[in-house]
């Protein structure tokens, strides 16, 4: 059957019209609300006075963000806890992965699945998880350091102290494995001769490891680290739920992101928090502008 003549479609408007549902749901979900955001930074909003209610206070906003001190609390907390958690994710992600590529050949996608497993699990059903295992009274983890160490109880949700590492620990355990699928599928692609070559020559594989893996698979572990500066400082859902939103005991597991959504939507304040989300993303571009100096090749070692 043929089409109608208004329906059919030159050559050269078929891309745009085929692409165009995402070029509209991508400005409607993502670049209005970005652009909103940076224009209500600069606003004072009531937003149950409709947007008539907007009024134009410049700087003020940010300002009054540098001027927080549960700002740079909060701050301070996602800076903690994105090296804590992220730090040992690489550390032990990058053996890992060596030790399941030369250890496993038939079983390795299992494994794989094994420790992948966490990353693609709902975060609330993690959240109410390890809300279980680190309860004081009858939470497994306290039984097994009581038990092995003879320590007392902690209260490790309620203990301004405690709390942090806590969620350091949901964290890495959260993306570890994504990050060994990350290596293990680097390091699939390095020759084999390489390591031939070098067990001939008498090298171990530690120094394989360390002269062959290592530098094959920087690019990768410069893409891992780059998504865990961004991951961690934007973290949310793990300590959002462990603390029922609110930051734990003295805001000491209150996140940057967690403390925008308080600003914004328990203490009415729009504009503020969308001040402090950009600064939150300068301090992200700052991080990730540093993360690329640290991996960018040195002169004579390209």
């Amino acid at each position: 059957m043929r089409l109608p003549s208004f329906l059919r479609l030159s050559t050269r408007w078929a891309p745009y019209v085929f692409i165009s549902p995402f070029l509209i749901l991508f400005g409607v979900f993502g670049v209005f609300p970005l652009c909103f955001s940076l224009y209500l930074a600069f606003q004072s909003w009531e937003p149950t006075g409709g947007l008539k209610a907007m009024e134009y206070v410049g700087m003020s906003n940010f300002a009054f963000a540098l001027k927080d001190a549960w700002f740079w609390k909060s701050l301070r907390n996602t800076l903690w806890l994105a090296v804590a958690s992220g730090v040992p994710q690489h550390l032990v992600a990058i053996p890992l992965a060596a030790f399941i590529h030369t250890s496993f050949k038939r079983l390795r996608d299992g494994v794989i699945a094994i420790y992948f497993l966490p990353y693609i699990t709902s975060t609330v059903a993690i959240a109410i998880m390890f809300n279980a295992l680190f309860s004081q009274d009858y939470g497994m983890i306290n039984a097994a350091l009581a038990e092995v160490f003879g320590m007392r109880h902690i209260d490790w949700l309620h203990d301004a102290t405690h709390i942090k590492p806590a969620i350091a620990f949901i964290v890495f355990w959260r993306y570890v494995g994504f990050n060994t699928v990350l290596y293990l599928a680097a390091m699939q692609t390095i020759p084999g001769d390489l390591y031939e070559a070098a067990t001939l020559d008498g090298a171990s594989r530690w120094r394989q490891f360390l002269h062959i893996t290592v530098p094959s698979i920087k690019p990768m572990i410069f893409f891992g680290v780059t998504l865990s500066v961004i991951g961690g400082l934007q973290l949310f859902e793990e300590p959002y739920i462990l603390t029922t939103g609110k930051g734990g005991p003295q805001q000491s597991a209150m996140t940057s992101a967690v403390y925008l959504f308080r600003e914004a939507f328990d203490f009415n304040d729009f504009g503020g928090a969308s001040a402090m989300s950009w600064l939150l993303f300068l301090v992200v571009a700052l991080l990730t502008w540093l993360t690329n100096i640290a991996f960018r090749p040195r002169k004579g070692h390209a």
